[in-house]
């Protein structure tokens, strides 16, 4: 296949969803996916044959995918923890693929999994994850061989949680248990549906406990969401966008599902929202990095490409980079090695390896703007009615539950269903309660602070992305300026998994603590106090800070959610070959990757005492500050040595 020139590849959403259809490879002939495309009827009815067979024209090739397959699970199976599920299920897989495989299978007791049982039983915050590893074990785990047979105790454990669970958010509360399930990001939407899905199709005929319905009817409920959300995707992009957290819990879902799903109409869907999630993730690849903008993360999955999430999942499908895998028990690697139906088209790993250099542009999400003012009846975007209750996981999987727009369904079902009553909206629940519980007080608010407020607002996103042979910069483009947000992630530069840049506007100071993940968002590395306006044009970046808000706006708001009077980069001097300073510029570089910042305030190097601050084993400086207030120009250009020796380049 000829080289793909990323400047085109991604031209538009029209071009991105044909890419997707084209990889999905459905043997049945139909044309469509989601929730209201394509002919069932058409589909075969054996779910073993509705994809393109592993070894078709146009999928990856099938000795590479298996060497790699075999390889990767010749490594999480070199131990056994038997409390981790993933690692359990590794085993498994590996002991189907390979009858000479023997390992210690009694060790997987009920008594060992007493931490899973604990989290699901006290209906914990992310159970969800666990459902889906335990997935895997309930059906790779009925096997007719010693090695593929797993304690029946532990099987019916598994069961019976699965019918115990409450599984949405509109289910009859658990007596004397308060749920702390979040049941509405674009991630939990997905796994919930398809966990709940795959543990009707295991148990049809029983009655599910909290919801009363039967496993067949709990199927019924749950297909259309899953078919809606790939749909979605296609449509919409990701709200979640280039999350190197959240796409891993995307594609996790979607390969259980076309594993282990027996519905054909499920297993072609899923397998077209897996390719627009590689496709994405490949399209952004740069030195085995997720390297782009984000509408989520964290510090301890940002300030190195070997911290994110998808890093393993990235390396077992592109393997474009030299670091070793981070994880033995990753949730996409373990499950995709183990894959019998699945295998990603040829071009996605074309895009992964293209030539460079080349620009990627894509648009996610929908536009809904907080500052609009309040009206009785606004209108809703694509016919997602604001007032409708049953849009109120679509647009709270937006983070929209600050919005005036949706406050009317947000109190209503609240207050019906005992939201209010769950540690994640405690904060919620006191704004709620500061406004009387009145809709037209709340909306009112709300509309007067959505600078604030609307920290999780994920919002129409156009991002950028320029890539080298040697180094990258990314961008989310002119988003939401001048607004809080709890986790995005607005730019970056990156020569490889350690010699990246970028800046912030603080929320709070650094974490006196030791635990270099500690920091809470918005906080010091996580999110933004104030999002920049950012404008980029191939290898350069003006970021822009100018905050819409200020004590002034809101008093009460201010003592919960202040912000530091400065901006700071982190630019981590010793991950990089030498690092100059001139003026206010800084400019790094390592290897043939050259990295310049300058900054309109004067900066200096913020001192860091190990023994009271987490330094990832750095002594020498990282944190780049920007005093005098927290308005600021900062400019980022890149290179290579394309452009000449870095002498010539400065």
């Amino acid at each position: 296949m000829a080289a793909i020139n990323r400047r085109r590849f991604l031209a538009g959403s029209a071009g991105f969803a044909g890419a997707v259809w084209l990889g999905a490879c459905s043997s049945g002939g139909s044309d469509g996916g989601g929730g209201e495309g394509g002919d069932p009827a058409a589909l075969p009815s054996d779910p073993d044959e509705v994809l393109a067979a592993p070894g078709s024209p146009g999928l990856v090739d099938e000795a590479r995918y298996q060497e790699r397959a075999d390889a990767y699970l010749a490594l999480a199976t070199e131990e056994l923890d038997p409390g981790n599920v993933t690692g359990i299920a590794a085993h498994l897989l590996r002991a189907h693929r390979d009858p000479d495989f023997t390992w210690d299978i009694d060790a997987v007791t009920v008594d060992g999994l007493s931490e899973r049982w604990q989290q699901i039983d006290d209906l914990e915050d992310t159970r969800d994850f666990t459902f889906m590893y335990l997935h895997w074990v309930l059906a790779m785990g009925q096997g007719d061989t010693p090695m593929t047979s797993i304690d029946p105790e532990v099987l019916d454990a598994i069961r019976q949680r699965m019918l115990d669970n409450r599984w949405r958010y509109d289910d009859p509360q658990v007596p004397g248990k308060v749920d702390a399930q979040w049941f509405w990001s674009e991630n939990h939407i997905l796994i919930l549906a398809a966990d709940e899905y795959l543990a009707g199709q295991a148990m049809p005929e029983e009655t599910f406990t909290v919801s009363g319905l039967t496993g067949t009817e709990s199927m019924a409920r749950t297909k259309p969401v899953i078919l809606d959300w790939v749909a979605e995707r296609a449509r919409f992009g990701f709200f979640e966008w280039h999350s190197h957290v959240y796409m891993l819990k995307n594609i996790t879902p979607l390969t259980m599902l076309v594993e282990l799903a027996d519905d054909p109409e499920i297993v072609r869907a899923a397998a077209m929202g897996l390719d627009l999630c590689l496709l994405d993730m490949a399209a952004h690849t740069h030195a085995g990095c997720y390297v782009a903008s984000r509408g989520r993360t964290y510090k301890k999955d940002k300030m190195k490409g070997t911290d994110e999430d998808t890093f393993s999942t990235n390396k077992f499908l592109f393997d474009d980079t030299d670091e070793d895998y981070t994880s033995v028990t990753d949730n996409g690697a373990t499950y995709l090695a183990g894959a019998r139906r699945y295998r990603p088209p040829q071009v996605v790993l074309d895009v992964a390896t293209a030539p460079a250099p080349g620009v990627v542009r894509e648009r996610h999400g929908i536009f809904v703007d907080g500052a609009d003012p309040v009206t009785e009846d606004p209108e809703a975007p694509f016919g997602y009615d604001f007032d409708d209750p049953a849009n109120l996981s679509f647009w709270w999987s937006q983070g929209a539950v600050g919005m005036w727009q949706v406050a009317g369904i947000s109190l209503s079902e609240a207050e019906e269903h005992d939201l209010l009553e769950t540690p994640l909206l405690e904060q919620v629940k006191q704004l709620v309660d500061l406004n009387g519980r009145d809709p037209d007080r709340i909306r009112t608010w709300e509309q007067a602070n959505h600078a604030i407020i609307n920290f999780g607002h994920l919002r129409e996103a156009n991002t950028y992305a320029w890539r080298g042979d040697e180094v990258s910069l990314a961008s989310v483009l002119d988003h939401r300026f001048g607004q809080q947000r709890d986790q995005i992630h607005a730019w970056s530069a990156t020569v490889d998994a350690e010699a990246l840049v970028f800046t912030t506007h603080p929320s709070t100071d650094r974490a006196e603590s030791t635990d270099w993940g500690d920091d809470d968002g918005p906080g010091y590395w996580t999110g933004e106090a104030s999002i920049p306006r950012v404008a980029q044009h191939e290898k350069t970046a003006i970021v822009v800070y100018q905050p819409a808000w200020d004590e002034s706006t809101d008093e009460l708001l201010w003592s919960v959610f202040p912000y530091r009077d400065f901006t700071h980069a982190y630019f981590p001097t010793e991950r990089f070959d030498e690092v100059r300073q001139e003026g206010n510029w800084t400019l790094g570089r390592k290897g043939d990757g050259y990295i310049a910042l300058w900054s309109m305030r004067p900066v200096s190097w913020r001192e860091y005492d190990p023994a009271v601050y987490a330094t990832d084993d750095m002594t020498e400086p990282f944190d780049l500050v920007a005093e005098g207030g927290p308005d600021n120009i900062w400019v980022c250009e890149v290179g290579e040595a394309a452009d000449g020796t870095f002498d010539e380049w400065v």
